[in-house]
């Protein structure tokens, strides 16, 4: 518990010392240690402010679990191996609905809030197909695309997860509250702002990061040259994952942006089979192999028997912080999965 405090103190700070604070809880460095460090740089005249921000930490979290709110920290087991990739992940993430959800492989869908018929028509036939292959279809919960991608997924009896620029218990926009709630059944509605956070403009290109973050490829679906989605694929980019793009209307000037992309080597979409062809997975690219186990992590490793981290970690040798990213990686290639409780299953898949 002491840590969870510390964790949600730490994300009340500025997102600013969010990047430095997971380097050092890379390094090893306890929650209250970086908390203490990152407050004696804040507010080095002020070392009284450190107790208010824990006990209002130590509030949140009741309140949360007041009203079913999971506050799944960078210490969790449950927190998504994804998201603890990149380089400035929240320390905690809020989550409404299935905390497994955020664990599954998955992609991003968005794409503009004024969207066309056919983008709205094109984001729920690719969300309804690639839920139906078992992939979560991650979104923002925003108007046009991103809405259209939820229902597409749900559709399919799929899972799909919203990510949120307000608090999960402060629905935006507010006529979307009946989507979420079917979200919560079969996804997760999460957010990295404290409950009761009020939308903001600053906060949605943050929030963006962690769409990309959780999902190995983002595909933007009618973007304009200032959509807020190529933040989101600035963000996939950086992060090392897949983004692919669906062409538009030339003459509309409503694509401008996703073309932007195509132009800079965006793959193409056409179809849910572009979008498995190029994770690997059955479609058009059918046949591509898996790592061979040399990988001294798939070596100890049996297909079908989950493993935990601690087991991992001391058959390989390799620390936590070496460990993640790594099983991320082989996550990403189709060769391992991450199921419930933190623990890792070696797969032997061909198309």
């Amino acid at each position: 518990m002491t840590d969870l405090v510390d964790l949600v103190a730490l994300s009340r700070l500025s997102p600013h010392c969010w990047r430095r604070a997971a380097e050092w809880l890379r390094a090893g460095d306890s929650p209250s240690q970086v908390l203490q460090r990152l407050a004696a740089t804040l507010w080095p005249d002020d070392p009284g402010r450190l107790a208010p921000l824990r006990a209002g930490a130590a509030d949140t979290i009741a309140r949360a679990e007041r009203d079913r709110i999971a506050a799944v920290a960078w210490s969790d087991a449950a927190y998504p191996v994804a998201l603890a990739t990149i380089v400035d992940p929240p320390p905690v993430v809020w989550t409404r609905g299935q905390i497994d959800a955020l664990s599954a492989p998955a992609v991003a869908i968005v794409g503009s809030r004024a969207a066309s018929q056919d983008a709205l028509s094109v984001a729920h036939d690719l969300a309804h197909d690639l839920a139906a292959c078992g992939l979560v279809v991650v979104s923002g919960l925003a108007r046009g695309v991103d809405s259209a991608a939820h229902r597409g997924a749900l559709a399919a009896h799929g899972v799909t997860v919203a990510v949120l620029g307000s608090g999960v218990d402060v629905l935006y926009p507010p006529e979307h509250a009946p989507l979420a709630r079917q979200i919560d059944e079969r996804g997760a509605v999460i957010s990295e702002l404290v409950p009761g956070t009020r939308p903001d403009p600053m906060f949605f290109p943050l929030r963006n990061r962690i769409i990309s973050g959780l999902s190995r490829a983002v595909v933007v679906i009618e973007a304009g040259e200032k959509s807020g989605s190529l933040i989101t694929a600035r963000c996939a980019l950086e992060q090392g994952r897949d983004v692919l793009a669906v062409p538009g209307n030339v003459l509309s000037g409503r694509n401008r942006g996703a073309h932007g992309l195509l132009r800079d080597g965006a793959k193409i979409v056409e179809s849910a089979d572009d979008i498995l062809e190029e994770l690997g997975m059955c479609g058009r690219g059918a046949g591509r192999a898996a790592p061979a186990p040399r990988d001294p992590i798939l070596a100890c490793l049996t297909p079908g028997e989950p493993s935990d981290l601690d087991a991992i970690a001391a058959a390989t040798g390799l620390g936590t912080a070496k460990l993640l990213p790594r099983l991320f990686e082989l996550e990403l290639q189709g060769a391992v999965a991450r199921i419930g409780g933190g623990r890792f299953v070696r797969i032997d898949r061909s198309c």
